[in-house]
């Protein structure tokens, strides 16, 4: 493929640093912004140009890259008015970034493969500090041939880049590694409030985890920052948590399987959702602890 023409639809807290590290080490960038065109300036300053709808984008590139939401925004990037499916041509390769359900990328593949495009599940990892530095972790659904031609361009905004395996791996390897995630951070919120209903130094417990097994980034970034004070350690939503564990247990339930972990984990997220804390980061389960509870869990968490 050379050096690909790449278009870049999703200018967000990761989609950002994924067009600024793609642009400034060579890649001939055009991109589309909906809304906020704060993030673009910089792009325009390095040289990426800008067009008006997603499918002047598809026209202008080799490869899209999407960086959106979710399953419905995909859904309107590709089929929507002026949209991707229209403008695509063959040898067109589409990457979708995104969180997105395992069915719609199966209905992308089977709608733009008879028009000779390829699309691509790559989904990601790590925070948007890492996009800004282009250390992202991605996880690939292709064909050997595909992962190796698309490689270099993962590698100018990855650090790790993991070939999930054939089509729609990626997306389901994203689901099972953000269920973790999200069963660890629920567990972290919940015992902290148990420590403070009990009584317990919650400075005690976080002493203990940090010198044992339980310890890790997410845990520093969630229980270590509520120590601080600071419930923004992990810059992800609420409502995007709850979208992925939804589209994880839509997972477990298209293999039947059972997910009593996971559907608890889900409406522990859904929970904090109903109580008001949507946009506000994953930390703040804690908040939502406290809320459920009548506790100032996070005051608790100060106290030495």
């Amino acid at each position: 493929m050379g050096n690909p023409r790449i278009g870049m639809i999703g200018l967000g807290l990761m989609g950002h640093g994924i067009a600024k590290n793609l642009v400034t080490k060579g890649f001939p960038l055009t991109v589309r912004v909906h809304r906020n065109r704060k993030p673009l300036e910089d792009l325009l300053a390095a040289g990426a140009k800008e067009v008006k709808t997603n499918g002047d984008v598809a026209r202008a590139a080799d490869v899209v890259i999407l960086c959106v939401t979710g399953a419905p925004e995909v859904d309107q990037i590709v089929f929507g008015d002026d949209g991707i499916a229209g403008a695509a041509r063959k040898g067109l390769v589409v990457i979708d970034t995104s969180t997105s359900e395992p069915g719609t990328t199966t209905k992308m593949r089977e709608a733009l493969g008879p028009r000779g495009v390829r699309f691509v599940d790559a989904p990601l990892s790590r925070t948007p500090v890492d996009a800004e530095a282009g250390r992202l972790n991605t996880m690939v659904g292709a064909d050997e041939a595909t992962f190796a031609e698309l490689k270099p361009v993962f590698s100018a905004y990855c650090e790790n880049i993991v070939h999930a395996g054939p089509p729609g791996h990626g997306l389901v390897l994203k689901l099972i590694n953000n269920f973790v995630a999200q069963a660890m951070c629920t567990a972290f919120a919940e015992a902290l409030s148990v420590a403070a209903k009990s009584g317990l130094s919650v400075a005690k417990l976080h002493q203990l985890m940090s010198a044992g097994p339980i310890n890790s980034p997410m845990f520093q970034m969630v229980v270590g920052k509520a120590m601080e004070g600071d419930l923004t350690g992990l810059k992800f939503t609420l409502v995007n948590a709850a979208k992925d564990l939804r589209y994880y247990t839509h997972l477990t339930e298209s293999l039947m399987l059972p997910s009593i972990v996971g559907e608890a984990v889900h409406q522990t997220l859904v929970t904090a959702n109903a109580l008001g804390f949507g946009e506000k980061f994953v930390p703040s389960l804690i908040e939502a602890q406290s809320k459920l509870t009548g506790l100032d869990v996070l005051g608790h968490a100060k106290k030495k």
